[in-house]
């Protein structure tokens, strides 16, 4: 994966399983020195192209999230299936699918760490991950910001260009203090996260509040560019629709704020 000869996924969401991941149902039955794995998957990012997958699976459904555990499993391996490219509203550069895993055997040597502990494993890596869609965040906002200040020192209109006209002087001014806020915080962030002292609390109000904020400087930008903002050839247009998911995944803003509120 490092040297770019394998594509990578990790295999978490389910049909009734998402940002509630001690939920899933797909299953890792012990048989001697062997796993059977049951179970399938869905918005898995790289799920069509992945060479190999990083799978979550109840290896003991008796004990809810205390009884996950992670696999290695290998494109080519009998009884692992890739369904159809999912078709999204936005992100069309990138694949996301379904996987399917039907009496799929897997040495226990496929087993990434410990057994039961893969709620764990996840878990440490999930405030990086948030942080990370918080800082794509801040960049795609700051980006439709300045398409949108291009646009509107161009667009003529009414005796002059949109530009000169007070709504939309304060609509940008108000934009730019917000996307300068939070690029502040995203980027305390992430020097904590350097020294390792960024807590999932403090990515979670990065996460929600950044892609929050991304949302609205896309739908903001398509507002202002007029009839032409809803046409895909303009770049705010494909910006909005690849805005919206982002306070979707990684956990959805709500199960954000829910974290965030346990530390209060």
């Amino acid at each position: 994966m490092v040297t770019g000869e394998y594509i990578g996924a990790l295999a978490m969401t389910e049909p009734s399983a998402g940002s509630d991941f001690a939920n899933i149902k797909t299953v890792a039955k012990k048989d001697g020195d062997d796993y059977i794995i049951n179970g399938s998957k869905v918005f898995i990012t790289n799920g069509w192209h992945a060479d190999v997958v990083v799978l979550c699976a109840k290896t003991d459904t008796t004990k809810g999230a205390h009884g996950i555990s992670l696999f290695v499993i290998e494109e080519g391996m009998e009884g692992f299936k890739k369904g159809k490219k999912l078709k999204k509203m936005g992100l069309k550069a990138q694949d996301t699918a379904e996987l399917f895993f039907e009496d799929l055997r897997v040495p226990a040597s496929a087993m990434l760490g410990e057994e039961n502990k893969g709620f764990y494993y996840v878990m440490q890596e999930l405030p990086q991950e948030r942080l990370l869609i918080a800082d794509i965040a801040v960049a795609s906002a700051e980006a439709c910001y300045e398409i949108t200040r291009q646009y509107v020192k161009e667009r003529k209109a009414f005796g002059g260009t949109l530009s000169d006209k007070q709504t939309v002087q304060h609509k940008l001014a108000e934009l730019k203090t917000e996307i300068c806020v939070a690029r502040a915080f995203t980027d305390n962030c992430i020097a904590l996260h350097a020294e390792g002292r960024l807590d999932p609390a403090q990515a979670s109000m990065a996460k929600y509040w950044c892609t929050d904020l991304q949302l609205k400087a896309a739908s903001d930008g398509v507002q202002l560019h007029g009839g032409w903002g809803y046409m895909w050839e303009y770049p705010v247009c494909r910006a909005f629709v690849d805005a919206r998911v982002q306070s979707i995944y990684g956990g959805s803003n709500e199960i954000m704020k829910e974290l965030i509120a346990r530390t209060i």
